[in-house]
């Protein structure tokens, strides 16, 4: 596995991690400190959290791509038998 993939790999998991918790975080923690109680605006909240994880994801992933892509060089084709 090369250091492209690896970093990849390591970003997938951090998103993936940070999708699971930061909702959940952002709703309990508004439920209980916020809004004291108000569910609709924690689920909004938390909505929210995943939405702003879910575009930041996207962004780094444009981003990746633009920069992993090498320039083709086309390196000429061996002669054959037939050319010489």
């Amino acid at each position: 596995m090369n250091s492209i993939s690896s970093g990849v790999l390591v970003k997938l998991i951090i998103f993936s991690v940070s999708l699971g918790i930061a909702p959940l975080a952002a709703y309990y923690g508004s439920l209980n400190y916020l809004w004291k109680g108000n569910s609709i605006y924690a689920a909004i909240l938390a909505v929210v959290a995943a939405n702003i994880i879910l575009v930041l994801y996207i962004i780094t992933a444009a981003l990746e791509g633009g920069q992993a892509q090498p320039s083709e060089t086309k390196k000429p084709a061996a002669e054959s038998k037939k050319d010489k």
